[in-house]
């Protein structure tokens, strides 16, 4: 069991960054969490306990994100703050390559990931899930990996995540603007002598299948409203039966 007794009591940060979360988990979106899981993974519970009361204290002063890099100062026990810093392994030219051939087949992940949001489908790609693709370093004498400092960071990093899932592009070497552009350069036929398309062939509209609305519903919560105006137990069944022919037209 480490002895944090012997690094002394941090100083009260002033002008850091005020995180969000005031208890329970960092991470309000799943990929915010994943992220921060990847890190818990790793590190000393202790140490884990003290970077999210670094963090919700406000002891990160700042932080920046670059490729591969997060990157701040985090007030601790000493007078100067200490520099921490998470690498995060980027994607290669070819990951890179394998992600816009895989969002090109698929423009709905393109339309995710410009909504500010993660596709479930890319997070093996996009996510670090071992313990190789996570670094972390800080100037503070404790030689924990991470130490409180750095899992501070990473808390403080997470709401970033959170609030903007370009931020997981930017670290992993990924342009948001190029993907786009990288997509919308795929193979596309244009003919310059129909400038409004009208001999342009779409694909045909998808048929989803039928399903109707009330199997969706519990029927039991219908039955108790219907039985709470004093109905009886023919017109609650006459009822249920005609919303369900009802549904079915629609």
């Amino acid at each position: 069991m480490a002895d944090f007794s012997q690094y002394g009591k941090r100083r009260q940060a002033k002008g850091g960054i005020e995180a969000r979360n005031k208890r329970g988990a960092f991470g309000e979106t799943w990929w915010g969490r994943h992220f921060v899981t990847a890190m818990e993974d790793l590190a000393d519970p202790g140490r884990i306990a003290r970077g999210r009361t670094y963090a919700r204290q406000g002891q990160v002063l700042n932080l920046g994100v670059e490729r591969g890099q997060i990157y701040g100062q985090v007030q601790g026990s000493q007078l100067e703050p200490f520099s921490a810093s998470v690498t995060v392994e980027p994607l290669t030219q070819g990951e890179v390559e394998a992600l816009m051939a895989r969002v090109r087949s698929n423009p709905g992940m393109l339309a995710e990931l410009a909504s500010n949001s993660i596709p479930q489908a890319l997070a093996p790609t996009l996510l670090p899930h071992h313990k190789g693709q996570l670094d972390f370093d800080c100037s503070c004498p404790d030689d924990g990996w991470p130490c409180k400092h750095a899992a501070a960071l990473m808390y403080i990093a997470s709401e970033h995540v959170d609030a903007s899932a370009t931020t997981i592009l930017t670290l992993r070497g990924v342009d948001l603007d190029q993907l786009i552009e990288g997509v919308g350069e795929s193979e596309v036929e244009f003919d310059a002598g129909d400038w409004f398309g009208d001999r342009a062939a779409f694909p045909a509209l998808p048929r989803p299948d039928f399903s109707r609305a009330i199997d969706d519903l519990d029927p039991m919560i219908l039955r108790r409203a219907l039985r709470a105006t004093g109905a009886e137990e023919s017109e609650v069944k006459q009822a249920v039966a005609d919303l369900a022919r009802l549904y079915d037209r629609l």
